[in-house]
């Protein structure tokens, strides 16, 4: 079996003006690799490439063309015939484009499983088992973001995570304060995600508060590489922090675990496409538990076809604590897919098809 592939761009648009603290997203580029082989070309696996805008370390000029490049490195290869070849051979890829390495294992892991849009053995996609996953409310007025959480709520989620560090302080506090007096701890997680916004003095802050509303998390206090303050918070935090960016770029095992045994967070938030791919992410995860440091998997704006194979991934971890899958439902023009979410859970309903 001789490896070809085919790549198609698409510009996902956002149904609304998505706010973080870095700045306001409205769509997001990303590219479709078709993975088959020349003997039997109506058999193809899909995969994605997208890397985030300032964020990913692949964001950069000509991305289109430096993906064909590597593609070129393993086309004409021999389609391995277990998951650990396909991880194998994906490491031709350059580590420092690990959108591309993340989009090449997801079209060849479903090339492998019969172009069946399958690509681990897990409950979510063989049972349609559903994988329960947090709300997710973007910056914006206060009054903006309560009406967005009142809606999540009615959803059915019960577990909300709520972008800061882009507007007042204060204005923050009290939303979250209003969301808190009228959803208590029982009824509803907070998480809270500050894309590194804040200093540390006033990380400091912000954690007192946090601790005060019952705040389950927070997602990257301090901006990455303060290796020696965020470690120091995490020492001190009254609540749980979860390293985000601070994971980006780190490709060597040894720095891998050398990171985490260095701040010793409470969780990590693991975004396959961002850290190089399910292999990548899986030596996250080892280190992770041998340190007993929790951990959650979150999609990063991928169209359908790439938060399909994450949510096929964490269900073949059989993950119990609320996932970040549910961006799939932010764009005006993504992939018709078997993906629906129904309450605060995603699932595979195979009685819907895949569009083109």
């Amino acid at each position: 079996m001789a490896l070809k592939f085919e790549i198609e761009y698409r510009n996902l648009s956002f149904l609304f003006k998505a706010g973080t603290s870095r700045g306001v997203l409205d769509n997001k580029n990303t590219w479709i690799i078709k993975a088959y082989d020349s003997i039997n070309p109506a058999v193809f696996g899909y995969g994605e490439a997208g890397p985030l805008v300032g964020l990913s370390i692949d964001d950069v000029p000509d991305f289109q063309i430096k993906l064909e490049g590597e593609l070129l490195k393993i086309k004409n290869c021999n389609l391995p015939t277990s998951e650990s070849g396909v991880f194998e051979l994906s490491k031709k890829v350059c580590d420092k484009m690990p959108s591309v390495r993340f989009g090449v294992e997801t079209a060849l892991l479903d090339l492998l499983h019969g172009g069946k849009r399958k690509h681990f053995e897990n409950d979510f996609y063989s049972l349609g088992e559903p994988i329960q996953i947090n709300g997710l409310v973007w910056m914006g007025s206060s009054d903006l973001m309560l009406e967005r959480l009142v809606e999540k709520m009615e959803q059915g989620f019960r577990c909300i995570k709520i972008k800061i560090g882009a507007v007042a302080f204060d204005k923050e506090m009290e939303l979250l304060e209003k969301a808190r007096n009228r959803f208590p701890a029982t009824q509803l997680e907070l998480r809270v995600d500050a894309n590194g916004a804040f200093s540390y003095d006033r990380a400091k802050e912000v954690l007192k508060k946090l601790r005060e509303l019952e705040v389950h998390s927070i997602e990257q206090p301090i901006k990455a590489g303060q290796l020696d303050l965020i470690a120091k918070l995490c020492t001190e935090t009254p609540v749980d922090i979860a390293l985000d960016e601070e994971l980006i770029g780190i490709t060597s095992y040894d720095k891998k675990k050398a990171l985490l045994a260095k701040v010793m967070p409470q969780y990590v938030i693991l975004k396959p496409s961002l850290l190089g791919g399910f292999a990548s992410t899986l030596e996250w995860i080892k280190i992770a538990n041998s340190l007993e440091i929790g951990w959650w998997i979150t999609s990063a704006l991928e169209s359908n076809i790439g938060l399909n194979a994450i949510c096929q991934f964490a269900s073949s971890l059989q993950v119990t604590l609320p996932q970040g899958l549910g961006t799939g439902s932010l764009y005006k023009n993504n992939i018709e897919s078997p993906l629906k979410i129904e309450g605060d859970s995603i699932m595979y309903d195979k009685t819907l098809k895949w569009g083109v």
